[in-house]
């Protein structure tokens, strides 16, 4: 019986209150249909939550990430998530989702310079670690550049990368990854900045829960339903089979993450 490689989400919030009633569910399918999943976190609590439900059980097909989202920056305590990532480090993979975005400053008590704060806070972790990173630069990414100069950091996932061609050439030059979700199914726009990623820099995503309107009919996206036809995408877009996709992919996930996967 043939083999094949396991397909990888790349970044996708499994703590999301959305997936909280059916999580098991979305494990057991994960297991069954023999993927991987790298589950970040946006705060304390989702933190907290990824911890008690990805132990040892299902470390197999979950790598857990956790972060603060520059989002919920203006909450963070950074000195109980600092005690909570010691208390746990041996099962914690990677840290994300961190990073900066201005379009959040709207909220009260969200500045820029707070989210600056916090995402320094987490590169220092990362830093001492050596653990990947999975980073949200909407917005940003030539701040987010501009300040990692300052780290010696493990491997960095640039998330739902969303910049332009002359900036992707500069996070192939630093020796980032990218990845691509769903919206690369209907945008010719994504389809060229995938052409130009290093073949051995691209990884999937589905950034579950989040819905997409033009291709998935506002479903909430999950790896299980989703990340075959993204998977397919990169295939179409790169005029290879949908198995070498999907087996360039998981190689270069196991890269990212610095393991290898079941």
């Amino acid at each position: 019986m043939r083999t094949y490689p396991l397909l990888c989400d790349a970044h996708v919030h499994l703590t999301d209150p959305e997936f909280s009633p059916y999580l098991e569910e979305i494990l057991s399918s994960i297991r069954i249909m023999k993927m991987h999943a790298c589950s970040v976190t946006v705060d304390i609590t989702s933190t907290v939550n990824g911890i008690k439900s990805f132990g040892q059980s299902n470390n197999d097909i979950v790598t857990q990430f956790i972060g603060i989202h520059p989002q919920f920056a203006h909450e963070a305590d950074i000195e109980k998530f600092i005690e909570i990532y010691s208390e746990y480090s041996d099962s914690i993979g990677g840290i994300g989702e961190i990073g900066l975005d201005p379009t959040y400053t709207l909220s009260k008590g969200n500045s820029y310079e707070k989210q600056r704060e916090v995402f320094q806070a987490m590169l220092s972790i990362a830093e001492k670690s050596k653990k990947p990173v999975s980073i949200h630069s909407r917005k940003s990414l030539n701040d987010i550049l501009e300040l990692i100069k300052s780290y010696n950091l493990g491997n960095l996932l640039f998330h739902w990368f969303s910049g332009n061609k002359k900036q992707l050439r500069v996070l192939m030059d630093l020796g980032a990854y990218v990845s691509y979700g769903p919206p690369l199914v209907i945008s010719e726009d994504k389809r060229v900045l995938l052409k130009n990623t290093d073949k051995n820099k691209i990884l999937v995503e589905t950034d579950g829960p989040v819905r997409y309107s033009r291709c998935f009919t506002e479903l909430p996206a999950l790896p299980t339903s989703f990340l075959v036809t993204v998977a397919n995408a990169v295939g179409e877009a790169l005029d290879i089979s949908y198995l070498e996709a999907i087996d360039f992919i998981a190689s270069n996930t196991e890269n990212f993450l610095g393991k290898k996967l079941r």
